[in-house]
């Protein structure tokens, strides 16, 4: 394939390409973009629309810049980062300064003082993945770096998971899927929802989007779902949903809760917990009260969950004989504790007896992406492999802030510990850390700490702001590459859509001409262009459907027809299936073969945070006095994360150019505060401006402010205080501490706040405006 010129405006066509929202249409025509959704997908996800003002938005980086302080004092960490000019660059001179840097930092220290950041979002091609070009990048030109594990997402269920039940992707991927709910479910009993702004995302693209009409189907068999969550747009209409509308972080106290109705009248599976399960006494020891002298009664847990004991009673009798599936989402365990809510619900699905049935048992985060309930493909797809790192020094995704403010200090993960490395250079490609993480003001003050940070980007996000180098790269719409995903039957051709803007170049091309300077360019490049690289990853797929006899077109076939339809795997269940119909000769992958209903893995490391059974373990930043209200910052429903938060479909939810808070009338009235207001949120560590938005779908002392807005400090802020953000983005407040000592994980999901109408001139939002 050959790299292609642009079409004339005139005779552009759509063309095929694809995003992590979904497969499409777009053609880019007098300067102006058209997108359509793919004409199979069912219910087409309008976060596409994001991409029509996208291509050359103001906020798009032109051209290479260094930051001022650091061109003229040199590497060294800096006060002023985040709050400085740019000086604009060629490339050949910007690629030669950091080449430079790169090898100071790898002679004097060693590439073990180098972060290799990404959170790998930035595009769902197989070829151009950010986080796979930075750590191939760093492996062949430094030897290595240290690296990140797990994820912002899932951080907590990552490293619970394997002790109780399996990995992640066996329990959440290979396991229960859309079909078997529509046929097979009674009761889908679902803790913290499954709200379709999730499910509309995969990485890798998603061509079908089939959570709305297989709920609605399987709700118009007569499958009843329950909702478990403070916000009653965590599931979709068409569920025909019972809302039970929870404390936030209350979760596993509803679930123990449930267990004890189950279990003192009988009602649990003894059969199965003998026969399958490891642990059951230990925990039933805990759950009855033996163990602690408080038995966890319906009463105990509606004391502290805000539910009626009678409907936690009659929620529980409702189950027995049932076929049961229960579900827990990736918000619970974005929280303090989060892994206890991830292993109380596989052991109350124990304690049904449904684990391993078609539509029944434990499906942890079904709904939470669209990879979820679909079937495995049959076919392998191709990455761009990622080389050896020499570097064995890692860190929990979320501890990055940690690292940097406390190099040498030990940590605990995963029952053992570790010490964090001090790094001096970190080099950032396809990610957004001032989306994702917490306590933003405190994750600034930890890069001001860092002697070099180097950002690839698209735009001005927080994270490009805060960078001593930002060099410009292009968007997916600018690129061509495969799309595909494991669990995703179509491949997508993504076509070349418009030309790079300004002086932007891909990753992949920068990252060559960085290696060779360095003296690396055949180890990352192996001699391959971007497009050659690209036949030669589809290569694998293309043989692999050959070999089974399938049509098997060439690249050149496959690249003019825009798309491929691959072969899926049976919907065999997974390892829990497996299991339960052989739980001798198909054993867990858990230290007794069983699920583990207590761990003594988990015992044995000692964290009074994390004991040997899932427990109640009450929070620590929990509403008071002067915060009374907690804040759910979960993830938004116009943008995949920080994604194009300019786009065209993201402002348009604004409200006056900021996000969008929503509260109950009842507090809202309590604070003489009206529907369409602008409102400050506030607690000790930051402040936030947003509009208001009123409902009575959602629970009374709760409020919600979705993540994504690009963090926009006050003008006038000054960088020792805590920050102020006019545009609304909740992770100034936010608290960045680990889920436990076993997973480390992220705690963003909730926190404590008081909100307050805005008194006073509100400052004007600029995170669009390029800076200085």
């Amino acid at each position: 394939m050959k790299t292609e010129s642009p079409v004339p405006a005139s005779t552009a066509a759509m063309r095929p390409h694809s995003a992590h929202w979904g497969v499409f249409r777009a053609a880019w025509r007098d300067g102006s973009l058209s997108v359509q959704p793919h004409p199979g997908d069912p219910d087409p996800n309008p976060l596409i629309q994001n991409f029509t003002n996208a291509l050359d938005h103001p906020v798009r980086v032109t051209t290479p810049m260094v930051r001022r302080g650091w061109l003229e004092r040199g590497p060294g960490p800096d006060d002023r980062r985040g709050h400085d000019g740019y000086v604009p660059m060629s490339w050949d001179e910007v690629l030669d300064r950091l080449a430079a840097e790169l090898s100071r930092v790898r002679d004097l220290h060693g590439p073990q003082a180098v972060f290799g950041g990404s959170y790998g979002w930035s595009s769902a091609g197989r070829f151009h993945h950010a986080q796979s070009q930075v750590h191939r990048f760093l492996n062949t030109a430094l030897g290595g770096y240290v690296r990140s594990v797990n994820s912002y997402s899932a951080g907590a269920s990552a490293v619970i998971l394997p002790h109780i039940l399996g990995s992640m992707d066996d329990v959440a991927r290979r396991n229960v899927t859309w079909e078997q709910i529509v046929e097979h479910s009674d009761v889908v009993l679902s803790f913290g929802g499954m709200a379709l702004k999730n499910s509309r995302v995969a990485s890798g693209g998603i061509s079908r989007h089939i959570e709305r009409e297989s709920m609605a189907r399987a709700a118009a068999r007569g499958c009843r779902f329950v909702s478990i969550s403070p916000l009653r747009s965590d599931m979709p209409a068409e569920s025909r949903a019972e809302w039970l509308a929870i404390v936030p972080g209350t979760d596993t106290a509803l679930m123990l809760g449930l267990a004890h109705v189950l279990a003192t009248e009988g009602l649990h599976d003894q059969a199965f917990l003998r026969d399958y399960c490891d642990g059951w006494d230990a925990f039933e020891a805990y759950l009855l009260g033996r163990a602690d002298g408080v038995p966890k009664t319906a009463a105990w847990a509606a004391a502290r969950c805000g539910l009626p004991a009678s409907s936690i009673h009659a929620l529980a009798r409702s189950l027995a004989g049932k076929r049961v599936l229960v579900t827990v989402a990736h918000a619970l365990q974005r929280a303090e504790h989060g892994e206890q809510p991830v292993w109380m619900g596989a052991v109350l699905a124990a304690m049904l007896g449904q684990i391993g049935l078609p539509g029944g048992g434990y499906a942890y985060a079904l709904g939470t992406l669209a990879h979820y309930g679909k079937r495995m493909n049959a076919v392998p797809v191709a990455a761009l492999p990622q080389g050896t790192n020499g570097i064995r020094d890692f860190i929990p995704v979320a501890r990055i802030a940690d690292m940097l403010l406390h190099p040498g200090t030990a940590f605990d993960y995963n029952g053992k510990r570790h010490v964090y490395p001090h790094i001096r250079l970190a080099y950032w490609a396809g990610g957004n850390p001032f989306h994702h993480h917490q306590d933003l003001g405190r994750l600034a003050r930890a890069f001001r700490t860092l002697d070099t940070f180097v950002v690839h980007e698209i735009g001005w996000t927080a994270t490009a702001r805060h960078a001593d180098i930002v060099l410009p790269c292009t968007m997916t719409l600018e690129r061509e590459d495969i799309g595909a995903a494991p669990t995703d039957p179509l491949m997508v051709a993504m076509h070349r859509i418009a030309p790079p803007h300004g002086q932007a170049r891909d990753d992949y091309d920068i990252f060559a001409d960085l290696s060779e300077r360095l003296g690396t360019r055949q180890a990352y490049t192996e001699g391959r262009t971007s497009a050659q690289w690209l036949r030669h990853l589809y290569e694998r797929t293309r043989a692999a459907l050959a070999e089974r006899g399938l049509d098997a077109p060439d690249f050149d076939t496959f690249w003019a027809r825009g798309e491929l339809l691959l072969p899926q795997q049976a919907d065999d269940g997974g390892i829990l299936r497996a299991f339960r119909d052989d739980p001798a000769g198909k054993p867990l992958p858990t230290p007794s073969g069983r699920i583990q209903i207590s761990s003594p893995v988990v015992a044995g490391f000692g964290y009074a945070d994390c004991p040997g059974h899932p427990a109640w373990l009450p929070p620590r930043d929990a509403p008071t006095e002067d915060h009374p209200l907690y804040l759910v910052a979960n993830q938004p429903a116009t943008r995949l994360h920080s994604q194009l938060d300019f786009g065209a479909h993201s402002v348009a939810s604004k409200l006056a150019g900021r996000e969008v808070c929503t509260m109950h009338p009842n507090d809202a009235t309590e604070r003489g505060i009206a529907d369409g207001d602008i409102v400050e949120l506030y607690n000790a560590r930051g402040r936030c401006l947003a509009g208001v938005a009123l409902s009575d779908g959602i629970r009374p002392g709760v409020v919600q402010l979705p993540t994504g807005a690009w963090f926009d400090p006050a003008p006038d802020s000054d960088p020792a205080d805590p920050p102020f953000c006019v545009h609304g983005n909740p992770n100034v407040l936010t608290r960045d501490v680990g889920t436990s000592s076993l997973a480390q994980g992220c705690t963003g999901q909730l926190t404590a706040v008081q909100v307050r109408r805005y008194q006073g001139k509100v400052p004007p939002v600029r995170a669009f405006d390029p800076p200085v």
